[in-house]
This record gives structure tokens, C-alpha cells and sequence, in this order.
């Protein structure tokens, strides 16, 4: 048994003693353009992240299905943002939690492109306040570089484009309306910009990308890529150690 919630507290402290590492999901509630569902990312990093806790044997705490969403707007429904401020905060405080119970290295591993400054922050405050405890901040999208130019392809401020598409087609076509393909098309118009500028000023429907060109048949091959991506990035870390053997003193 891998997943936290399941575990009652004896089999965690046992679970620490052989394995002391947790794998942290974050995902995000948001706009997905006319096509997918507003929980796109949270079911991609729930389900990722399952799979690779299971092929890893590291546990997984549950999967937190909010994120930074701000940058989408209140145009369209369905986006239910935190301030960066606010999860960094969160982040900070399960991580805290989570090295009480045992956790020395732990794998946040984030499914919602502008999540990632904020856990960096997160990171930061966590591993300053406990020196014994590694902390991996791993965006899906750039796990290899294969799995970067499956995303990248259609957009560089890609948004729930072939990739987006394909991958829930393959793992969750309940939340994919496919009649919407043909309307849901719209490309990347920030190449070249200075400024960085909120969805509803980047694209008419909320999408960046060709979701038409998406496929179960694409969607299965580049889950099974980052799958094996984010296990063999775990792997390492669980037999990585720091540099330097003692902090530094005088």
C-alpha cells in the first residue's frame, strides 16, 4: 500500500523506516477551453502519479487539486485560483507535516505550468528550515526532453492543446467532448511579446494549441513516456546525496 490516505499511521511509520519519501501531487482547477473538463490537470497528476508510486514503491500523498490559476482570468467559468502567496504557504505547511511523519526527500511533482514559481518558493523555505530534508520541485511538461516536445509542438504558452488533449483521451475521455474539436482550435500568439499577458488577452477560447490533431493513440504512447520519465527521475533521487556530507561550519 503507497497511497497515504489509505494507510493507517503505524504502516506510514513502518513505510518511512524502509522508504522515508513521498511523492506530492499538485494539480489545478481551471478553465480547459470548450473541450475538457476544469479538473484536466489535477486527473493528470492524480494518475501519474498513482503509476509511478507504484512502480517506484514510493508513497503519495493525496493530490491537492488546487493551484495558481490567477493568470486565466475570471473571463471564463470554472477556474478556481490560489494567490502565488497562498501556495507557497500550503506547500510550506504539508511539507512540514509531511517531515514530521518521516519524509526526508520529497517529490513535488506539478501538473499546472504557473504552479511552478511558487513551489519553487516553497522549496526554498522547506529546505532552509529543515537541513536533513530534499526537496524536487518536477513539472510534468519538462520531465525529458521528449516529453517537452510532445507539449511544446503545437505552442510555446501551449494550454490545453494536442498534448493536454491526447493525454485524456487516453486517460480520462470521460472529460474530453469531442464534438468541440472542431471549434476548439487557436494558436500561440505570444511569440515575441515582452510583456507576459493573461489567457483572456492571449486566446479567444482559452485554448493555445490544436487540440483537432489529439488521439487516444498519442495520448497512451505519451503517458507511458512520463510514466517512465518522472520513475526514473524519482529512482535517482532516492539514491541521490548531497554534495557535501556535513553542512558547512566554521
Amino acid at each position: 500500500m503507497n497511497f497515504l490516505e489509505q494507510m493507517p499511521w503505524p504502516d506510514v511509520t513502518a513505510k518511512m523506516k524502509v522508504v522515508p519519501a513521498a511523492i506530492l501531487p499538485i494539480g489545478a482547477t481551471e478553465q480547459h477551453g470548450p473541450h475538457m473538463g476544469c479538473g484536466t490537470d489535477t486527473v493528470l497528476a492524480d494518475k501519474l502519479c498513482k503509476a509511478v508510486s507504484e512502480k517506484t514503491n514510493v508513497m503519495m500523498l493525496p493530490t491537492m487539486p488546487y493551484g495558481c490559476s490567477i493568470g486565466h482570468s475570471q473571463h471564463w467559468p470554472g477556474t478556481i485560483a490560489l494567490q502565488p502567496k497562498t501556495l507557497i504557504d500550503l506547500i510550506k505547511e504539508m511539507g512540514d507535516w509531511a517531515y514530521h511523519s518521516g519524509v526526508k526527500k520529497l517529490f513535488i511533482v506539478n501538473t499546472h505550468v504557473t504552479n511552478a514559481a511558487p513551489l519553487r518558493c516553497a522549496l526554498e523555505m522547506l529546505r532552509a528550515e529543515h537541513d536533513d530534508l530534499m526537496v524536487a520541485v518536477l513539472n510534468s511538461a519538462k520531465l525529458s526532453e521528449r516529453v517537452r516536445q510532445f507539449h511544446f509542438t503545437d505552442g510555446d504558452d501551449w494550454h490545453a492543446n494536442d498534448a493536454e488533449t491526447s493525454l485524456m483521451l487516453s486517460i480520462a475521455p470521460e472529460m474530453v467532448n469531442t464534438y468541440a474539436f472542431d471549434i476548439a482550435d487557436d494558436p500561440d500568439r505570444t511569440d515575441g511579446l515582452v510583456f507576459s499577458h493573461p489567457v483572456n488577452r492571449t486566446s479567444k477560447n482559452g485554448v493555445t494549441g490544436r487540440p483537432s490533431v489529439a488521439t487516444k493513440e498519442k495520448g497512451d504512447e505519451f503517458f507511458c513516456w512520463m510514466v517512465e520519465d518522472l520513475s526514473e527521475l524519482i529512482l535517482r533521487g532516492l539514491t541521490e546525496q548531497a554534495p557535501l556530507s556535513k553542512p558547512y561550519s566554521n
